[in-house]
């Protein structure tokens, strides 16, 4: 549990709360949860009803980042390197001799949705043999494009690898050593957890999450993760143009956008020198190093760029 203190206790200027609070409502977007953290300490919490604090909350794609923090284990513990070749560790998914992009591929392309594939739909219950056994578009690590096939196969990969599915790999050293108890993953037919989305802890669980991020890997005086691999991570390692687009045909300016900002190991960079987990209908955990706090956000909103522009136009401002 977090300390719980008074906003202005923290630097946070209420009134800036109360400002972002009125716009939600004005707006009319359905808020679930939002927790503040600041130096550490939650220093503004609301509930919504009938969304309780001590409620699972589907993260959606906020499990990618999760998911790409079991890799950053495994790495740390010499199960895996990010240069290894995805042909090399899964050949067992291969239907035939690969296409010379796919068998480029190697695990940090999935890491940082670079694989030689646009997304696509599977055609069947074995995701990740669909994965591999589809015809290329371009060559890995050249260009941007989301894909929860990917990450999905970086699961199988990482699986394979610590011989447990990434729920039990993480428990004792994540979600233990943060006191992150009941979470629940979604499988595959396969029994590989989706990596993609399915993850489910509370809302509170997700700030641990950011803080521990926020802190680089540390935990209670005591590095789970090297502060390097958490650098790594939250740095950005390709533009995030969807893929075919080119700067000057965008809509929105680069400037204006959450999206644009590029994208690290299965996280988004964001404006106001941000990293962020984001998940569909409005789940985010952002983390601001500047401002040495973490803001999560459950909901259920269609406009996600909106629902942010609310935080960086009423709670960035808070920060004294």
């Amino acid at each position: 549990m977090f300390e719980r203190v008074r906003p202005e206790s923290a630097g946070i200027r209420p009134a800036s709360i109360l400002n972002y609070l009125k716009a939600l409502n004005d707006t009319g977007f359905v808020a679930h949860n939002i927790i503040l953290l600041r130096h550490g300490k939650v220093a503004f919490e609301v509930n919504f009803k009938p969304f309780r604090p001590d409620v699972m909350h589907d993260l959606f794609s906020c499990s990618k980042s999760v998911a790409s923090t079991a890799v950053g284990f495994a790495v740390g513990e010499g199960k895996l390197s990010l240069d290894e070749k995805v042909v090399d560790i899964l050949p067992e998914k291969l239907d035939d001799e690969p296409h010379p992009f796919t068998a480029a591929m190697k695990v940090r392309h999935l890491l940082t949705m670079t694989t030689a594939f646009r997304e696509f739909d599977p055609v069947s219950d074995d995701w990740t043999r669909d994965f591999m056994n589809r015809t290329p578009d371009h060559y890995p690590g050249t260009v941007f494009n989301y894909d929860s096939l990917g990450t999905h196969t970086l699961c199988e990969i990482t699986q394979k690898r610590v011989g447990t599915t990434l729920l039990d790999y993480l428990t004792p050293r994540l979600f233990d050593p943060l006191g992150i108890t009941g979470v629940t993953w979604d499988e595959s037919p396969q029994g590989i957890n989706l990596g993609g989305w399915g993850l489910s802890v509370k809302t509170e669980d997700m700030a641990k999450l950011g803080q521990f991020i926020l802190q680089k890997g540390k935990w209670n005086g005591e590095h789970l993760l090297p502060e390097s691999w958490i650098d790594d991570a939250t740095t950005s390692h390709i533009a995030s143009l969807p893929a075919g687009t080119n700067r000057k045909d965008l809509k929105m300016k680069a400037e204006d956008s959450d999206w644009l900002q590029g994208y690290g190991y299965q996280m988004w960079r964001c404006r106001h020198n941000g990293v962020r987990a984001d998940g569909a209908n409005g789940q985010y955990i952002i983390i601001l190093p500047d401002k040495d706090a973490v803001i999560v956000v459950t909901a259920n909103v269609s406009d996600m760029q909106a629902e942010i522009n609310l935080i960086w136009e009423h709670l960035l401002p808070a920060f004294e």
